[in-house]
């Protein structure tokens, strides 16, 4: 099975059926035939307290298509997490910018839904309450937040918990909670930064297989930040690969297995070469960032 491989050769310096609203559903509009995402020349500086700067990431061109899936790879510390959060509207660049559907981010909004490493569910809500959050916030009537957070609670795989609270739900129970809430709110883009990172490696592999699920039937456009190999390639349609610190897209390789896909793909020969390329591709950098 080919592969496209792409380099950026810059010098590093300085199913069923859905509620009514149509989550999950692709959508066309002035993306339908480009780019859905699309940033412009970004860079970080960050200045601390006694003035002294730091570089997180040198400019950056990139474009995701609508519907596409990408994982963003690379060692520790490089700014994977820095630019997902200027995407996430979390964060602002120093230079350059970040359009999505043609408009320019300046802060959060619910066109981009984002899950953490970190369990970010309010501790004081039930998981229905979690999840239906955002929807009251909207001002979305009683009865289409409940049809619409029990479709959630049912795709992945909460039945029986609604009421249960954060602390009595496991790492991926929650991480599934927020997953759900994401998505309910109908995003344009999901936007993950390791959401699976502080999991058992069993339950990671389900829950790779869960969200991956989720996309081939929903076909959302996403973001998701990885230093796992093998879960940016069995994740993604394309990987980006981060240089060490200041970050920069320095290669992307396509990744064309089909969909659906299952676990088994990981035993094959054509996922073992990619994953040999890049181990070598991240070896490189994160012995670049040691010499830092």
């Amino acid at each position: 099975m080919g592969r496209t491989v792409k380099t950026y050769p810059h010098a590093r310096h300085s199913v069923s059926s859905l509620p009514p609203e149509g989550a999950l559903a692709p959508k066309g509009g002035l993306s339908a035939l480009g780019n859905q995402l699309s940033i412009q020349g970004v860079s970080r500086v960050f200045t601390g307290t006694k003035g002294q700067s730091t570089q997180a990431l040198l400019p950056i061109d990139f474009e995701v298509k609508e519907n596409d899936f990408v994982t963003i790879l690379g060692p520790s510390g490089c700014g994977k997490s820095t630019l997902l959060r200027i995407v996430a509207g979390l964060d602002f660049p120093t230079t350059g910018q970040v359009m999505l559907d043609g408009e320019r981010i300046e802060g959060p909004g619910a066109d981009r839904g984002v899950v953490f490493q970190s369990y970010t569910l309010f501790p004081w809500l039930t998981v229905a309450q979690n999840i239906r959050f955002g929807l009251r916030e909207r001002g979305m009537s009683e009865a289409d937040q409940k049809e619409r957070s029990e479709f959630f609670i049912a795709k992945v795989g909460l039945r029986g918990f609604e009421h249960h609270f954060p602390k009595q739900l496991s790492g991926g129970m929650q991480q599934r909670t927020a997953i759900a809430r994401a998505l309910a709110n109908d995003p344009k883009m999901l936007l993950l930064d390791e959401p699976f990172g502080a999991l058992d490696n069993q339950t990671r592999v389900l829950m790779q297989e869960l969200l991956l699920g989720i996309w081939e039937s929903a076909q959302k456009t996403v973001l998701f930040v990885t230093h796992d190999i093998d879960e940016a390639i069995f994740m993604a349609n394309r990987v980006a690969v981060f240089s060490a610190r200041p970050g920069r897209i320095k290669t992307e390789i396509a990744v064309d297995f089909p969909h659906p896909r299952s676990y088994t793909i990981k035993t094959s020969p054509e996922f073992m070469d990619i994953k040999a390329r890049l181990t070598e591709e991240i070896r490189a950098e994160s012995m670049a960032a040691a010499e830092h």
